[in-house]
């Protein structure tokens, strides 16, 4: 049973900024159902947990009666946002669109209420654009005013190049909330300026401003960059359970409040006692991580899962024990015998065995020492192996190598 969320709480933890606070907090308490805009561009599959910030302010105004808007952007997914970025992003087909909102969709549910979601695609609206209508849109907004976002100055500043296209992304998400008259819309303080835009346009056209509501962005597992894919340093929440409190645990100390902040309904109490204890000394930090995968895992899946979680973890990391169950990869090995073991290609079969997804990957994790074979690790490209033994690739990724041609004689 999900508890009611406080006000204050709502539009304190985890927020950047509120343009404005004040008028959102009458509109809270008016008893007015708001709806709450948040679009995504399709450009991939995965939501990880740098966007679980922001799901989870939606998830808390919906338990307060409030409706969830979630626009797919299939046309400025074909446009690319450089929010962030230094160069722009790839156009997509529309299948790709499809696919990869298909996927994305079945991610975000498992944090935001379907129920008290109104799905809408771009296309509704943008299908039917007309030249006119793009022009009658751009005349609202100037150069100058485009040039105010930061992404925008600095790369024009520095003589790169701007394209036409780009320009035109906020002005189409703007009109996104002058469609489905957005009361509120949800974004990373990365896209302040796209959604101050939204607000302007709305009161061009007599609509009430949507309220911005800006939320903190994650530190990555690595410590120093934003959480993102393309970094590889992010935690999908898709992700098995095992991975997710695997690379929670791998986080350095200094990020544990961060995440427990912005990711969990510990109270603030709880948040200032677990800083305080750890630079006294008086917690060890991996108590406070298990306590944060945890919290985590139960949010996306279940306290039972969480709990299975950390019993495996314990008993692979702590205990260097193999996982309860060790996936197999069948491999004929046909005339590599060398005695009673096999002469392979290492990277080749980490590949296969689904060890690593490119024999690139399979080389560097061999340089670095990160592969090992019952415990001892493999310095080599070719290396001697037994059939059923269990190779490590790693910290969380196991398989078991089986002989196809000893399997059809037995």
């Amino acid at each position: 049973m999900r508890l009611m969320p406080d006000i204050d709480f709502i539009l304190k933890r985890a927020v950047s900024e509120i343009i404005s606070e004040d008028e959102l907090r009458q509109l809270l308490v008016s008893g007015q159902k708001l709806r709450l805009k948040e679009g995504f561009d399709p450009s991939s599959t995965d939501i990880h947990l740098g966007h679980m910030v922001g799901l989870r302010k939606l998830r808390q105004f919906q338990d307060l009666g409030h409706q969830v808007v979630l626009i797919v952007g299939d046309w400025t997914a074909q446009i690319g946002d450089p929010t962030g970025a230094s160069v722009t992003r790839p156009m997509l087909t529309s299948e790709q669109v499809k696919a990869n909102a298909e996927t994305y969709m079945q991610q975000f549910f498992k944090i935001v209420d379907k129920s008290k979601t109104e799905v809408r695609w771009q296309s509704e609206w943008f299908g039917t654009f007309t030249l006119a209508d793009v022009i009658k849109l751009t005349s609202r907004f100037t150069i100058a005013q485009m040039l105010a976002r930061e992404d925008f100055k600095k790369r024009f500043e520095s003589s790169r190049p701007i394209t036409i296209t780009e320009f035109l992304y906020p002005l189409l998400q703007a009109y996104d909330s002058v469609m489905v008259r957005s009361d509120v819309e949800f974004g990373g303080n990365d896209q302040k300026f796209n959604l101050l835009v939204g607000r302007e346009l709305q009161s061009m056209i007599g609509q009430p401003p949507q309220q911005v509501f800006l939320t903190p962005i994650l530190t990555g597992t690595d410590g120093t960059k934003k959480m993102s894919k393309s970094l590889g340093n992010y935690i999908g929440v898709a992700e098995a359970p095992e991975d997710i409190f695997g690379k929670v645990m791998s986080i350095g100390d200094d990020l544990i409040i961060q995440y427990f902040d912005l990711l969990t309904d510990v109270t603030d109490e709880e948040l200032r006692h677990f800083e305080r204890d750890m630079l006294s000394g008086r917690t060890n930090p991996m108590l406070l991580k298990k306590r944060l995968a945890r919290e985590i895992i139960g949010q996306l899946y279940s306290a039972s899962d969480a709990d299975g979680a950390e019993l495996a973890f314990e008993r692979v990391h702590q205990r260097r024990e193999l996982p309860a169950e060790v996936p197999e990869c069948h491999v004929s090995f046909g005339s590599m015998r060398a005695g009673d073991c096999y002469e392979i290609d290492l990277p080749c079969l980490m590949v296969v065995a689904g060890l690593a997804g490119s024999k690139s990957e399979a080389k560097r994790l061999i340089e670095q020492g990160g592969v090992s074979v019952e415990g001892q690790k493999l310095t080599g490209e070719k290396a001697l192996l037994k059939s059923g033994c269990v190779i490590k690739a790693g910290k969380r990724k196991f398989a078991r190598v089986v002989d196809t041609d000893i399997l059809g004689a037995s």
